[in-house]
């Protein structure tokens, strides 16, 4: 009893001796205090009084693309705070190797008759048709974080991937660089179709060909960079901190030296990017902001309140490590 009640009281941020006031039903306890106690008692798997047995805490999911981007569990982590001091409990869903998708997580938490749902890089249009149309059928409370496509008539909320685009630049041209590519997710991601469209709007004429689009792994980053070094580059942008790492080691691999003769900035600021060799030159995610963003409009839309459909832009910041120098001359 002593280990559930300091848990529970460290998970819900109250006392013991208030933890245990719930458990007993006794009577001054503020609603907002026993609701957060309680939601503490489902997280953590212990079983409510009996009273409240029926009283179980509302469900949410919060699906992302995968768990190898260190972006989505940071995404993950922040909003599963924040749901949890509005009395409700995450669901996490993510994509596996063995073949369980955004479909198979959509009909399970619609048979488990969730509150809403927070999509995290992605939409629920990627799930399919069908799932699509049964989120639609039941008007089921949605959030849209960095949406992998257009879902208009969508809560939706995001990294202004314009304002990244001109804060990397900006910080690249002011160190003298003049030749600088785009290394960039596939075509039809929105976040990186927004990304190139700054681009080459900012550096115009021959700024296409300086635009690499490649899957978000490494390796893409690698195999991105490859085209963009033989065109004598002296700097690139990528559009995630994974993609950097690549554009790094496919630098490495002719012999160049990082920032001496070759400048990279990522997009992200995932956890280590401060200790990696460099340590990475990077735009950094309001990830806190977004995320209780993100659970604001869900909560608004649980609670049957108007949530506005227009995308919510959140601002980066440029954050200036070893990964960038003066151009080569």
């Amino acid at each position: 009893m002593v280990t559930r009640l300091s848990e529970v009281a460290r998970f819900a941020g109250v006392s013991e001796a208030t933890v245990s006031r719930v458990l007993h039903d006794k009577p001054g306890i503020a609603r907002a205090t026993r609701d957060s106690v309680l939601t503490a008692l489902d997280v953590l798997g212990f079983q409510r009084p009996f009273k409240h047995r029926s009283e179980m805490a509302r469900l949410v999911g919060m699906v992302l693309p995968d768990l190898h981007n260190p972006i989505f569990p940071a995404y993950a982590e922040a909003m599963a705070g924040a749901l949890f001091r509005q009395g409700l409990v995450p669901v996490l869903c993510t994509r596996t190797a063995d073949g369980v998708s955004e479909a198979h997580y959509i009909e399970m938490l619609l048979a488990r008759h969730v509150a809403g749902i927070i999509f995290v890089g992605a939409s629920y249009a990627d799930a399919g048709p069908e799932q699509a149309e049964a989120l639609r059928r039941r008007r089921l409370p949605m959030v849209l974080i960095n949406a992998a496509d257009e879902n208009l008539g969508v809560a939706r909320v995001a990294v202004d991937d314009a304002m990244a685009v001109d804060l990397a630049l900006s910080h690249l041209t002011s160190l003298g660089h003049e030749r600088i590519g785009l290394v960039a997710g596939p075509a039809g991601h929105v976040p990186s179709d927004r990304k190139a469209a700054e681009f080459q709007r900012l550096l115009k004429r021959g700024a296409a060909r300086l635009v690499a689009r490649t899957l978000f792994s490494i390796e893409g980053g690698q195999a991105g960079a490859a085209r963009l070094l033989d065109a004598g580059v002296t700097a690139v942008v990528c559009a995630s901190d994974t993609l950097a790492l690549g554009v790094i080691r496919a630098a490495r691999k002719q012999g160049l030296a990082v920032p001496a003769d070759l400048s990279v900035v990522g997009f992200d600021d995932s956890s280590y990017m401060a200790f990696t060799d460099p340590p990475l030159t990077t735009v950094r995610q309001p990830i806190d902001a977004i995320g209780a963003a993100a659970v604001a409009s869900l909560v608004a839309q649980i609670e049957g309140r108007k949530a506005a459909l227009d995308e919510a832009l959140h601002d980066p910041e440029l954050i200036v490590r070893s990964s960038t120098g003066p151009a080569r001359h």
